[in-house]
């Protein structure tokens, strides 16, 4: 009988220590209009945050840096980055990684749409103290 009892407190306490999970469907989430050019929706978990960026060509996103290192995946278009100095066009199915601190700008050359994954989340984007997208 207590090896039953102990079974069952393991048990316990290994679902009360598991992460919270969520689900979401981007066609379901609002697009926040920052500019008559760009829109985003995005989603937070407890240390990681994952974005999805439409951009109408011509699009810019003005130098700008944050502590948080940031992972950028195009579905569509190309987006023409400036980072460190350097001019890199990034099209659908390639991936870029930008470092914690490094300005870096971004250009639509096409209608795109990325995937832009934070760790940690942008608290800037959470509480909309964003301006320089505005």
């Amino acid at each position: 009988m207590k090896k039953k009892k102990l079974k069952d407190a393991k048990k316990k306490k290994r679902s009360s220590t598991k992460a919270r999970w969520g689900h979401a469907v981007w066609s379901a989430l609002e697009v926040e209009a920052l500019n008559p050019l760009l829109g985003r929706q995005f989603v937070v978990g407890d240390k990681v945050m994952v974005a999805r960026i439409l951009l109408k060509k011509g699009c810019v996103v003005p130098e700008h840096h944050h502590h948080n290192e940031q992972i950028s995946c195009m579905l569509e278009g190309e987006l023409k980055f400036t980072i460190g100095g350097e001019d890199i066009v990034v099209r659908g199915g390639e991936v870029l990684t930008i470092p914690p601190n490094l300005p870096h700008r971004a250009e639509a050359l096409a209608d795109s749409v990325a995937l832009d994954i934070f760790n940690p989340p942008r608290a800037d984007w959470i509480n909309k103290t964003d301006a320089y997208l505005r």
